[in-house]
């Protein structure tokens, strides 16, 4: 039922749909130093009056909550649904080939542009969606409410300033991931680890060791700085190690001292799996060498050996585990700094809903302090969960396999979305990861499938019929 109605009505309304979402791919809105109005800054500001605009045009029920957030209201009705996305974007970054990162441009039925994909496309996808209802006068019963955050991608503080006023919906999904329905976020734990020891003279020895940048983010780099041993020996060793690791190594020499570089390959540490980590791969090798005897070596092989390289379950750190919703934990040794006198260490870890602080805290406690390492405080985010058997979600895996030819399922992931701290909260849409296609999201050359946005559109408009009926 409305079926053929909304695909005539996308197929007139495309090219209004894309304008839309060129107006704001336009407004750099990149979180800036807070002003006068503007909380984070004037281009999120600019990027949200622009929405704004758009949904009075519409004739949707706007409501500005102090430019942290703008919601758009189909009716005055009792609410049934929200549709949370947000309109800030990651920093533009070099390397643009196919346009500048916010001049949009259509190419073969991709609309490139910084947001297209993450998140200015979806959000958009969700207005019209609500749009299409209003304009085929469907009736409802209840109300569909899209929200339109500024601060997504720098911690989400425009969603909390919005819930400390408004209730949660019964059912939330957000346009900011994939389909079918990701109703599992995993938990997450990180923390960083400290030694420290006097200075040891003896050699070979290890200088420095650096790689890393960021919690999150498996490295693709990795740098050590070694004394009193022969080039030739360490270049073997790259040779040797390099070719089983994964990772590439390579050694020169310089005022009698070697230079060690590793480098692997960057993935977000959800999917550890994914990259090669220069980190792991490094301490690793350096692990093998024949260095002298010193505190300082003792400690770095006693990290290896918590985190040898290539173990992203925590299988040596005794943390392993997994469960039949959410799946297995995985761990990222993310950042590691070494020096004469100590190191330091970060890692982050994807939990399953059977992590706790016993099995996870302490056990990790426990491991570090075995070998002399103090453990910093190990943070914790619990995970997330909404039954896949509830009405909401098969209503929306109902409308997903309608509009798509489909089979519709539920999905973990390691990530978190903007729903994660909702209580019936879910991302839905709007890649489909069959065929899934690379949109260089974060990166250069950012770009949506105007189909895929039109589809999903369609799919959002029939999740609220039924949701809302």
């Amino acid at each position: 039922m409305y079926q053929k109605q909304l695909e005539e009505y996308f197929e007139a309304h495309r090219d209004e749909m894309v304008e839309d979402i060129c107006t704001l791919i336009r407004i750099p809105s990149t979180r800036q130093e807070p002003r006068d109005g503007m909380p984070f800054g004037e281009g999120p500001a600019k990027v949200l009056e622009a929405a704004m605009k758009i949904g009075c045009r519409m004739g949707m029920n706007v409501t500005d909550y102090d430019h942290y957030v703008a919601t758009f209201d189909l009716n005055e009705k009792e609410r049934g649904l929200d549709i949370l996305a947000h309109l800030d974007v990651v920093p533009a970054g070099d390397d643009w080939t196919v346009t500048k990162p916010f001049e949009p441009k259509m190419v073969d039925g991709r609309l490139y542009g910084r947001g297209s994909a993450d998140d200015k496309g979806p959000a958009m996808a969700g207005l019209w969606a609500a749009k299409a209802v209003k304009d085929l006068k469907i009736p409802l019963s209840k109300n569909c409410r899209v929200i339109l955050g500024t601060d997504e991608e720098s911690g989400s503080s425009d969603i909390a300033y919005y819930y400390q006023k408004e209730e949660e919906a019964p059912a939330t999904f957000s346009p900011d991931a994939s389909f079918p329905v990701i109703n599992v976020e995993k938990g997450s734990y990180s923390s960083d680890f400290t030694a420290r020891w006097a200075e040891e003279e003896k050699l070979p020895r290890i200088l420095s060791v650096k790689g890393g940048f960021r919690r999150n983010v498996i490295p693709d780099k990795a740098e050590a700085v070694l004394e009193g041993i022969r080039l030739e020996e360490v270049c073997a060793a790259c040779r040797s190690y390099g070719s089983k690791s994964g990772v590439s190594f390579e050694a020169t020499e310089e005022s009698g001292r070697v230079f060690v570089k590793a480098t692997g390959r960057a993935a977000h540490a959800s999917t550890p799996e994914v990259g090669a980590n220069a980190v792991t791969a490094m301490v690793e090798f350096l692990s093998q060498l024949p260095m002298a005897a010193s505190e300082g070596f003792s400690k770095l092989c006693a990290v290896s050996r918590i985190f040898p390289h290539g173990d992203w379950a925590g299988e040596a750190a005794g943390v392993k585990m997994s469960d039949e919703v959410s799946g297995p934990l995985t761990i990222a040794f993310s950042v590691f700094e070494y020096h004469l006198t100590g190191l330091t260490g970060i890692f982050d870890s994807r939990v399953p809903l059977c992590a706790n602080e016993q099995n996870m805290r302490d056990v990790l406690a426990a491991a570090f302090d075995k070998e002399g390492i103090r453990l910093g405080n190990l943070n914790m985010r619990p995970g997330h969960y909404v039954p896949a058997e509830s009405p909401f979600i098969q209503t929306l895996l109902r409308c997903y396999e309608r509009y798509t030819g489909k089979k519709g399922e539920c999905v973990a992931i390691g990530g978190g979305t903007y729903t994660h701290n909702l209580k019936n909260g879910v991302a839905f849409g709007c890649a489909d990861p069959d065929p899934l296609v690379d949109n260089h999201m974060h990166g250069a050359d950012e770009f949506a499938v105007m189909d895929q946005l039109i589809l999903s559109a369609k799919i959002f408009a029939q999740a609220i019929i039924e949701i809302c009926q």
